[in-house]
């Protein structure tokens, strides 16, 4: 094996360090297997004992910029959203100042961080999977059942499966990048740089998938960029573990700053700055629309285009045909809806089912829900937990009572909360006889499934509204044992979806598999989890080198006239 340079951002002496003058292959990915921890598993153990280490501790969260630790003394705390008095940590907020430090530290690390071969970067990134995989596993594991609420199983596909996933084939992605070329003409040699945006990348994350807190910082550095992370004010426990991840992997101090605040504080700054290059978000639509227009706002006093990539919200629908395996669709139905207690931006929140297979569809449906255990994360026999924050909740709950006062809606189940220990909402199924309901069209992004039976022979007139209800396209799926009846639902749902299921619920994207992202004013649809997104973060220079270039200007032509 040859000596690899070093991935700390001091530039080594060329003649002390041998570089590798091979085309250096990259591992092939394969999608991390996921743990079931069931009884007797040897993973639960481990799991139990750092459940409990962390709720034993309460520890402090500094700001990371520059490799150095920052305590601004304006403080928050990270709490276990089904035990809200339980605080895991408190958390210093950024604010202007400490934005312009982030800025700083990311333009110092630019030059040799962006010129260090890529080689070197994607063995931070596969290194920080062998990490995941390994001796870090239990602690993302715990942190996201605990600070996000998550069952075992969602966090283990979630804060382990899918970020190993993103680490190991994101270098699989930039190495295929790299490796397409032009064309070159007898006498020239052509070829493609693919260079860093100049400036820093502005990665927004949400409170839902520690694999997205974990992957929207990581690519754009993995293509030579530096990076500044706001994490979701309710997440910043998961997230501080990652960034201590980032630095066990061996990212170089200032590659990516960890900036946790409110978003003000800390995006105006941040939208105010002329070496902003790119933003990578995940999160609402308002937010994203806002950002998009402050950019628009100050395009003139940036010194780039700034890239914008985003994946914001979905309203995501479950769409049956007549043909439909009902007892499958029963089960996508509670999976896709209640799973994670709904908060995934692919998760089932609206439903088309014809009549004639409804009465069946419900009776297993509802006697499914009726099995759900509803507790803390700590709990294994608990498939639903709490929601995230008061804010939620009380949004959710606006939903259920606005469904409870209208005469187009029924609640079939649920329907009732708690936020007394942790902020509960049980599982909720709402029947509306107008399709374009409220609660069809707006997302809800908690445990609410909203669904409409429609006469089977407006078929054709309910695909219609399945697609023009809604302004997202995110994620959705249809129900069909009749193969012509799926290609012309599939056909007419279109452009209703960026992310299409058969026969499956809306949820459970995989990375190398599923590459996810939607449009309309679901984002961008850059795919994550593919080298669509990892192209973004690169600006390409054409080379041409001219071997034997002419002598004079003349031209064959003008030899007469």
């Amino acid at each position: 094996m040859p000596v690899r340079r070093s991935t700390r951002c001091q530039k080594p002496n060329p003649s002390e360090v041998a570089m590798p003058n091979g085309i250096v292959p990259i591992p092939p990915p394969v999608n991390e297997p996921v743990r079931n921890y069931g009884p007797g598993s040897p993973e639960k153990a481990p799991l139990k004992a750092k459940l409990d280490e962390m709720l034993a501790d309460q520890i402090e969260i500094p700001l990371i910029i520059g490799g150095k630790e920052v305590r601004t003394g304006n403080t928050a705390k990270a709490v276990c959203p089904h035990d809200h008095n339980h605080v895991l940590g408190v958390y210093h907020k950024a604010g202007e100042a400490e934005i312009q430090q982030a800025v700083d530290a990311s333009q110092r690390a630019w030059r040799e961080w962006s010129e260090v071969p890529w080689e070197d970067r994607a063995a931070v990134m596969l290194k920080a999977a062998e990490l995941l995989q390994g001796p870090w596993r239990d602690t993302l594991n715990a942190a996201c059942m605990l600070n996000q609420s998550k069952t075992v199983y969602q966090a283990e596909i979630d804060s382990a499966c899918e970020l190993i996933d993103f680490w190991r084939f994101n270098p699989h992605y930039q190495r295929f990048i790299y490796s397409q070329q032009p064309e070159s003409a007898q006498g020239y040699w052509d070829y493609v740089e693919y260079r860093a945006l100049e400036g820093f990348v502005f990665a927004v994350t949400p409170f839902n998938f520690a694999s997205i807190a974990g992957n929207l910082p990581t690519a754009p550095a993995l293509m030579g960029n530096t990076v500044l992370w706001k994490p979701a004010s309710s997440a910043v426990f998961t997230a501080w573990q990652l960034m201590r991840l980032f630095q066990a992997a061996g990212f170089p101090d200032g590659v990516i700053n960890f900036v946790p605040g409110s978003g003000g504080q800390v995006g105006n700054p941040v939208m105010a700055s002329p070496h902003l290059s790119g933003i990578h978000f995940t999160g609402s639509t308002p937010v994203f629309h806002q950002m998009w227009q402050t950019i628009g706002s100050n395009i003139a006093s940036y010194k780039t285009y700034p890239r914008i990539v985003g994946e914001t919200g979905g309203k995501d629908f479950v769409f049956a045909h007549p043909s439909a395996d009902v007892e499958a669709l029963a089960t996508a139905l509670v999976r896709g809806a209640f799973e994670y207690q709904g908060q995934k931006c692919s998760a089932a929140s609206r439903a088309y089912i014809p009549k004639s297979i409804w009465a069946k569809t419900k009776e297993l449906m509802l006697g499914q829900i009726s099995e759900i255990k509803m507790g803390p994360p700590t709990d294994f026999r608990n498939f639903f937990n709490a929601v995230i924050d008061k804010g939620a909740f009380s949004d959710h709950v606006g939903y259920i009572e606005h469904a409870k006062a209208s005469s187009e809606a029924e609640i079939l189940v649920g329907g009732t909360s708690d936020d007394t220990v942790g902020y509960y909402i049980k599982p909720t199924v709402v029947q509306t006889t107008d399709p374009r309901f409220k609660l069809m069209q707006e997302e809800i992004f908690g445990p609410v499934l909203t669904l409409f039976v429609y006469d089977d022979a407006d078929l054709d007139e309910t695909l219609e509204l399945c697609d023009t209800t809604s302004a997202y396209a995110l994620t959705g799926a249809i129900f069909s044992d009749d193969r012509m009846a799926a290609i012309k639902m599939a056909a007419a749902l279109r452009h209703a979806a960026g992310n299409f299921y058969i026969n499956d619920k809306p949820t459970g994207a995989v990375v190398g598999q599923q590459p996810f992202g939607g449009s309309r004013a679901s984002g961008t649809n850059d795919k994550a989890g593919s080298y669509l997104n990892l192209i973004r973060w690169t600006s390409q220079r054409t080379i041409k080198e001219n071997f034997v270039p002419p002598k004079h200007f003349a031209y064959p032509f003008m030899g007469e006239e």
